[in-house]
């Protein structure tokens, strides 16, 4: 204990020594500035400082105007290299390399204090809290609106020749694919007999091997040795998603997919309370289930039977309420806007708009476009600036203003201010992602309410007054993360331009050194140009420079007695 308490002590006293040091620092520099000027001055007889300037005169008085030119154009090449350089890292890292250096090697030799420390527990809890939301909100989903790779996605790549999806979404499906598809125990169930070929073979076991496969055709052709074993489910999913050139042929797949998965679904029900390998199975064949029903209705809705699409997702609901992941309200939300059946939306965001359950861009738009339709079709900024706004259009506008801080990204794409891309198959929510999703199916729902999209466009701007510069803190959300912008251009394809919140400002020394290079550029080309003249101007900016100082020194000499300066200059 001696010892513990004789190294707090030393450390007790490095830490004053070093609080010591740093205050000097703080507020002593200018008085050691000062006194180390008078010493230059008391000494600049012995060091011969006036004769050493004398020199350095002739010297400069004999450079022909050749060298001021090399010398401006070479500092105009070098500040503009750092420009290049310093505009490069601000691109590709969203900092100032020369600001990222100072703060984190020159702040700590000076005495800075770091500001993200804690400095007790309760503020170390509190960014606990605060990281937590941060890795919370920056969270992938799955896309619960995303498209059918064969029928829509590798469309678009045949005609455009253009990639819609990147390497790093693709991979999150599979790992999606292996998540709800496989278990670990598929091995271990019992072989089925083939009806083909009376082989024993589990077709589970090609299907483990085509959900980790990069290879398309490879996945494709594992699918079908599955099949040719026996039914299976999943492989009819992948060939239905992946395989199908058109919706109508991924529908007859996934109706294939559904008689099969049934099955198996029943078989694993009966046998999910004998232990934990049969229990992991059934809810392997649950999600199974859901997913096929749930694919099933998106292509009725896409083939135009909208009214059958929404039954059969009520009916999904119904039967697996807690199955939430899959997130089929948002499917449902879309399909009865297609029918304009306005009050079974509003009964479903009754449900689903709860402060208790994460929001989304469908979730936070579709209340707004609700209360929108209730004012937008007799909405006018004039006679609203004259009047002022009613009841039922400052509920339309608090509505808009809680979308568009929830997702600030979406208004451009509904207004058609910036276009629009192939959704893709996850989402980053409150990001740019998520608002290609949210606008490339809904779109159309705002354009049918008349007067929708003028409201928004007169009003979404007015959100960035309420929110604090710079999102420390959020309106009525939390901050908006920061992470989006990085996760974004991981998920959307590199021809598109990420929308990127807040804008970021144009770092200090970007400004710095282009104003640097631009100066000193125009100075060698003045130099070059007007010799004469340049070197005029450059002596009486010198000398315009030094008067000051000159006149300091006179009223010193003439103030202090001659004696006194004799004196110390003996000294």
């Amino acid at each position: 204990m001696a010892e513990v308490g004789s190294g707090g002590g030393s450390n007790s006293l490095a830490e004053q020594l070093k609080s010591c040091i740093v205050w000097s620092w703080t507020y002593l520099w200018t008085l050691w500035f000062f006194l180390m000027l008078f010493l230059v001055y008391v000494l600049r007889v012995p060091l011969k400082i006036n004769d050493n300037l004398s020199t350095v005169s002739m010297f400069l008085n004999t450079l022909t105007p050749k060298f001021y030119v090399a010398l401006t154009g070479t500092s105009s090449l070098i500040s503009g290299l750092i420009l290049i350089f310093e505009w490069w890292y601000f691109r590709k890292y969203g900092t100032s390399f020369i600001e990222q250096v100072s703060v984190s090697h020159l702040r700590p030799l000076l005495g800075g204090v770091d500001n993200t420390a804690p400095s007790n527990s309760t503020s170390n809890n509190g960014d606990t809290d605060s990281n937590r939301q941060s890795v919370s909100e920056c969270k992938v989903w799955r896309n619960p609106l995303n498209l059918f790779r064969g029928a829509e996605y590798n469309r678009y790549t045949w005609v455009t020749g253009r990639e819609p999806l990147t390497y790093y979404d693709m991979n999150l499906s599979a790992q999606d694919h292996q998540t709800f598809f496989t278990c670990e125990t598929d091995h271990l169930r019992p072989a089925d007999a083939s009806k083909k070929d009376c082989k024993i073979g589990n077709p589970d076991i090609f299907m483990q091997k085509a959900w980790r496969e990069r290879n398309p055709q490879a996945r494709i052709s594992a699918a079908h040795e599955a099949l040719e074993l026996n039914e299976c489910a999943t492989a009819y999913i992948l060939l239905a998603e992946e395989e199908a050139t058109t919706i109508v042929e991924a529908e007859r797949l996934f109706k294939q997919a559904l008689k099969a998965g049934e099955v198996c679904y029943r078989r694993s029900q009966q046998l999910q309370h004998h232990g934990a390998q049969y229990e992991a199975q059934h809810r392997r064949d649950t999600n199974v289930l859901v997913y096929i029903k749930r694919r099933l209705a998106m292509c009725s809705r896409k083939l135009g039977r909208t009214r059958e699409a929404v039954k059969m997702m009520r009916d999904l609901m119904k039967e697996f309420p807690l199955l939430s992941m899959f997130n089929i309200h948002e499917n449902l939300l879309e399909a009865l806007l297609e029918l304009q059946a306005y009050a079974d939306v509003q009964a479903v965001l009754a449900k689903y708009d709860d402060i208790s359950l994460p929001k989304s861009a469908t979730i936070c738009y579709t209340a707004a476009l609700l209360k929108a339709r209730a004012v937008s079709d007799k909405f006018s900024p004039e006679a609203a600036s004259r009047r002022g706004l009613s009841t039922a259009e400052m509920n339309a506008v608090e509505a808009i203003h809680r979308a568009v801080e929830f997702n600030p990204h979406v208004p451009k794409y509904l207004l058609e201010m910036k276009s629009l891309i192939l959704p893709p198959e996850h989402i980053l929510k409150r990001g740019d992602s998520e608002a290609i999703a949210y606008a490339f199916f809904h779109l159309q729902h705002w354009k049918r309410v008349e007067g929708a999209l003028n409201l928004l466009h007169c009003t979404w701007e007015g959100t960035f007054r309420m929110i604090p510069y710079p999102l420390e803190k959020g309106h009525l959300f939390y901050p908006y993360p920061i992470c989006t912008e990085t996760a974004d251009r991981e998920l959307l394809p590199s021809f598109h331009e990420v929308s990127v919140y807040p804008k970021k400002e144009l770092p200090f020394f970007i400004l710095f050194t282009a104003g640097l290079c631009s100066f000193t550029a125009m100075l060698a080309l003045l130099t070059h140009q007007f010799p004469e003249l340049m070197g005029v101007f450059a002596k009486a900016f010198l000398s315009t420079l030094f008067a000051p100082l000159n006149f300091v020194m006179e009223k010193v000499e003439s103030i202090l007695p001659s004696s006194l300066w004799h004196q110390l200059t003996r000294i």
